[in-house]
Order: structure tokens, then C-alpha cells, then sequence
């Protein structure tokens, strides 16, 4: 029996840097970052199976019908999910797949997949973390008054998760999401085949 990949679930409030630490990790080809699907359209500047698999409400909805999406929500009228297609066939090859989703389809995946393995990304604090926002100067005081509110009671939900990590200097941060994988790479839940190995060869 091969060994399988495992299903990693990465969350975290907005501009806590996940996107950071996630590009460093992503650079070993033992992962695989799975691409949430929309049927909202395309942004611009925006690439079909990069930022997103966009498709149709109605294919969205057939795959909801036909037990063909991990996890799914709806928001300003437009679905959003994690395809299960892709996970399932990566998984099986032994990659590691990694999610990039908001805590409650974190909750979701881990109900479903209960073996899946939940990180949360908490930022040094959250004053910080407001001034990591206002730092990229994209949005109005209002908007980020809205995201602080938003990251505030997305960090109570951290508790829930398997691990939880602070994004401070990027080397540590990276090192440190290194030390989490390894550690659920080593689980007796990842490497129940090796005893199944270690007998065959008694």
C-alpha cells in the first residue's frame, strides 16, 4: 500500500500573510495548491485554473447534486467550492494538497474529511494586522474597520483547528509551517501502511 498524500487546510484573517508563507511551501513539488472554483466572472488580470476555476451556476449546481464538491458556500450570489475531482486523484498520487479557505468551510472539510489536517495563521496581533492593511493602501478606513471586525471573529474560531501558527519574521513563519507538515507527515493517521509494511516483511 502507497502512501497518500495528506489534505492540508489553510486558514487565516485577511492580510495575514498566508499567500506569503503558502508560495514559499508550494515551491516543493511533494504539494499541490487546489484552485477553488466560482460562478462568479472573471476579474481582470484573472486566469481560468489559477485564481480560480470559474464555471456556471448550473455546473456548479449539478456538481453540488452529484456529491462532486468537498465544500461550498454562497456569497453575494455566487457559489464558491473546492472541487473534489482534482483533490481525490492528487491525494492518491501522494501529493499533499493544500486549501486556502475561510473557517467555515475549513470546519466543513474537516467534518467531511476528518483525517484532513487544519492550520490557522494567526497574524503577531491585531493591531498588526490593521496596520498591514492600511499599509497595502487599497481601501478606505471603513472597509478596513469591517476586516478588523471580520478578522477578530475569525481568530475565535483558531481554537478549532489542529495547529496554530503566527505569520512574524517570513523565515520563521515559513520554518514554522515546515515543523506543522512535518509533524502531521510523521502521525500514525499518515503512516498506518508502513506497519502493514513492517509485518509483510516479518
Amino acid at each position: 500500500m502507497s502512501k497518500k498524500g495528506i489534505l492540508f487546510v489553510v486558514s487565516g484573517p485577511s492580510g495575514c500573510g498566508k499567500g506569503t508563507i503558502l508560495s514559499e511551501i508550494l515551491k516543493d513539488d511533494r504539494f499541490y495548491y487546489s484552485v477553488s472554483a466560482t460562478t462568479r466572472a472573471p476579474r481582470p488580470g484573472e486566469q481560468d485554473g489559477v485564481n480560480y476555476r470559474f464555471i456556471t451556476r448550473e455546473s456548479f449546481e449539478m456538481a453540488i447534486k452529484e456529491g462532486r464538491m468537498l465544500e461550498y458556500t454562497e456569497y453575494c450570489g455566487n457559489y464558491y467550492g473546492t472541487p473534489l475531482d482534482v483533490i481525490d486523484q492528487k491525494l492518491a498520487e501522494g501529493k499533499n494538497v493544500i486549501l486556502e479557505i475561510e473557517v467555515e468551510g475549513a470546519g466543513n472539510v474537516k467534518r467531511i474529511r476528518p483525517d484532513s489536517v487544519l492550520i490557522f495563521i494567526l497574524p503577531p496581533s491585531v493591531k498588526e494586522l490593521r496596520h498591514r492593511l492600511e499599509k497595502r493602501g487599497t481601501e478606505t478606513a471603513d472597509v478596513i474597520d469591517r476586516r478588523i471586525k471580520k478578522a477578530s471573529e475569525e481568530i475565535r474560531c483558531a481554537a478549532g483547528y489542529d495547529y496554530i501558527m503566527v505569520n512574524g519574521p517570513l523565515d520563521e513563519a515559513v520554518a514554522d509551517m515546515k515543523t506543522i507538515i512535518s509533524a502531521a507527515e510523521m502521525s500514525s493517521a499518515a503512516n498506518k501502511y508502513k506497519i502493514d509494511e513492517v509485518l509483510e516483511n516479518a
